[in-house]
């Protein structure tokens, strides 16, 4: 926790252009965190998060499919498959990076944000499919069989029993892309080309500083990330006692 503390704390220095040295408290690198290089850290933030959101709703909807694919249904190369969708997360990262980065030099692709896109799709894929896969495989088939004894067209089956079970499943695998893809370095500096994002920024500043505002947003992540968790965790436990009670 000493890391992120001395994050937090450090957002509120009245730095310079290194932020190294205390120097006295401050509220301004929080009011005006986009002010600091022309809003250069502001703009890496934000490629972050779009880069980030697009990966992950790419890498969400083709794993789930893949995984819905790999445990219902038997089709030649399905162990194949498996093995080819683990093999990215057992690859290091400088492998994946540089692989990538030669294929987009031989077949011509400019590398910026849509290069990064794919990038991290790529990658993020395997993850969803590992988690929406046991989640699955744990589904009760006699569900799915009542709702067509009951006349269910297989849309109907699938979006009022199926993909209400497999939500939650679905929900972390999409939050686990979404931390990977904003938090990755290796392989986004790879494919990156000229364009910025948050983890590359800090990276690049870390040399002269990494100034206070990068602080900022960086403690403004973790404070949304722990709010969510502990609303999450408090809505749980909420629903889990009120389901003890009717019981």
């Amino acid at each position: 926790m000493i890391p992120i503390i001395y994050t937090f704390i450090f957002s509120f220095n009245d730095s310079l252009k290194s932020n190294i040295t205390w120097r006295g408290f401050t509220l301004d690198k929080w009011l005006n965190v986009c002010q600091v290089q022309n809003g250069a850290v502001c703009e890496a933030f934000g490629n972050s998060l779009i880069i980030g959101a697009v990966a992950t709703v790419a890498a969400t909807v083709m794993g789930t499919m893949i995984a819905i694919a790999i445990v219902r249904y038997k089709f030649k190369f399905r162990s194949a498959t498996s093995l080819l969708l683990f093999l990215p997360m057992a690859t290091p990262e400088v492998v994946l990076g540089a692989g990538l980065a030669a294929q987009f030099l031989s077949v011509g692709v400019p590398k910026d944000m849509t290069t990064i896109i794919l990038a991290h799709t790529m990658f993020c894929i395997s993850f969803v499919v590992v988690t929406v896969k046991a989640r699955v495989a744990s589904l009760d088939p006699a569900l799915e069989e009542a709702g067509r004894d009951l006349y269910g067209s297989p849309s109907q089956v699938f979006m009022r029993i199926t993909f209400p079970l497999l939500l939650p499943g679905i929900l972390a695998a999409a939050l686990l892309s979404f931390a990977l893809s904003f938090d990755d370095f290796i392989i986004t500096n790879f494919n990156s080309g000229s364009v910025t994002t948050f983890p590359k920024y800090i990276y690049i500043s870390a040399s002269r500083g990494i100034p206070a505002e990068a602080n900022v947003i960086a403690s403004a992540v973790f404070l949304i990330a722990l709010v969510v968790v502990v609303t999450t965790q408090v809505s749980a436990a909420a629903r889990a006692k009120r389901l003890a009670k009717l019981g």
